[in-house]
C-alpha cells in the first residue's frame, strides 16, 4: 500500500499518512518522552489484544502518564485500520503531547496526549535462519518501559547490522539478556532456556506465548539467566518479537550456532507456533 492510499490514525482522526503532521514542540520529537506497541495481526485478528494493551499501559504507567483512550477505543481504532487478511502489524504511539515549550520537566498545566496508529506489512520470515553478534548493554536501567526513547538499541542494531549480522545479543554483567529488539532463547541440553523478566528486559508478548506453548506441549523450559559462556555454547539460539516471531540464529559472532541451521527444537517450537497462528486465522471472533 502507498503512503499515498495508507490511512492511518492521529489525534481522533483518520487521514492518509502524508497528511498526518505532529507539531516540533511535541515532547515525543524533542526529547523521546512517549511509549508505544507493536500488534501482530493474522486473518485480519490482533494476536494476544489484550496482553499488548495491557503492556502499553504498563509503559504509560512507567513514565507517569495515564491511558489517553479505555481499551474499546483502541478497538475501535484497530477495526477501522485493520484491511484484509494478509499478516500485518498495528503500530500505536502515545507521547506526553505539545507543551508551550521546550521543557525537560512534564508540563504544569496538563496538556493533551499525542496518540498515533498504523498498519503495516509483516516481512516474511526468513526460514534458513540469519547471524547475530554479541555486544555489551549500553542502555538504561528501565528496559521494561517500551519506551520510544530507542537510540541506544538502534546503535546497537547498527553495530550488528555493521557485522553483517541481522541482530545484536546483549550482554550485561557477564549475562546474556535479550536482543536490541528482541527476546532472547537459548536450548541447552534439549531445554529451552530464557532470561526471566526483569527492568532489564523488555516482556515480550511474543516471548511469553512460546514460553506457554512450549510448556503446555511439555518442551523442557527453564527461565533463568543466561551466562554469556552459554550463549556460545548452546544448540540453539533464537529471538523472538511481533515482527520476527521466533527466529533462529544459525552463525553467533562468526561462529556456527550447532550444526549452522535451525534445529529440532526451533523446528517444533515454530510448528506450534504456526498452528497457534493458524487457530487465530481460522476462528472468526
Amino acid at each position: 500500500m502507498s503512503d499515498n492510499n495508507q490511512i492511518v490514525y492521529l489525534n481522533g482522526e483518520y487521514l492518509p499518512l502524508h497528511q498526518a503532521k505532529v507539531s516540533v514542540l511535541d515532547r515525543g520529537f524533542l526529547f523521546g518522552d512517549g511509549v508505544y506497541e507493536v500488534i501482530p495481526v493474522y486473518g485480519g485478528r490482533p494476536l494476544r489484544l489484550e496482553e499488548h494493551l495491557t503492556r502499553l499501559e504498563n509503559s504509560l504507567s512507567g513514565i507517569r502518564m495515564q491511558p489517553p483512550l479505555a481499551w474499546d477505543d483502541w478497538k475501535s481504532i484497530l477495526d477501522k485500520l485493520i484491511v484484509g487478511t494478509e499478516d500485518q502489524s498495528v503500530y500505536l504511539q502515545v507521547t506526553r503531547g505539545v507543551a508551550p515549550k521546550r521543557d525537560h520537566a512534564f508540563p504544569k498545566t496538563p496538556v493533551a496526549p499525542t496518540v498515533f496508529a498504523m498498519c503495516t506489512p509483516i516481512a516474511p520470515i526468513p526460514a534458513s535462519g540469519v547471524s547475530a553478534f554479541s555486544v555489551d548493554d549500553i542502555r538504561w536501567k528501565w528496559c521494561h518501559i517500551k519506551a520510544i526513547t530507542l537510540l541506544a538499541n538502534i546503535l546497537l542494531r547498527q553495530m550488528a547490522v555493521d557485522e553483517g549480522c541481522a541482530e545484536a545479543i546483549l550482554i550485561k554483567d557477564g549475562y546474556a539478556i535479550e536482543g536490541a529488539a528482541s527476546n532472547l532463547f537459548v536450548v541447552l541440553n534439549g531445554t529451552i532456556i530464557t532470561p526471566p523478566k526483569t527492568n532489564d528486559i523488555l516482556p515480550g508478548i511474543t516471548r511469553d506465548l512460546v514460553v506457554e506453548i512450549a510448556r503446555e506441549n511439555a518442551l523442557p523450559l527453564e527461565e533463568r539467566d543466561i551466562r554469556n559462556e552459554e550463549l556460545h555454547q548452546a544448540e540453539e539460539v533464537w529471538v523472538t518479537s511481533a515482527m520476527r516471531e521466533i527466529l533462529p540464529i544459525v552463525q553467533l559472532d562468526g561462529q556456527p550456532v550447532g550444526n549452522g541451521r535451525p534445529g529440532a527444537v526451533w523446528d517444533r517450537m515454530n510448528e506450534l507456533y504456526q498452528h497457534h497462528k493458524a487457530l487465530l486465522r481460522n476462528n472468526p471472533a
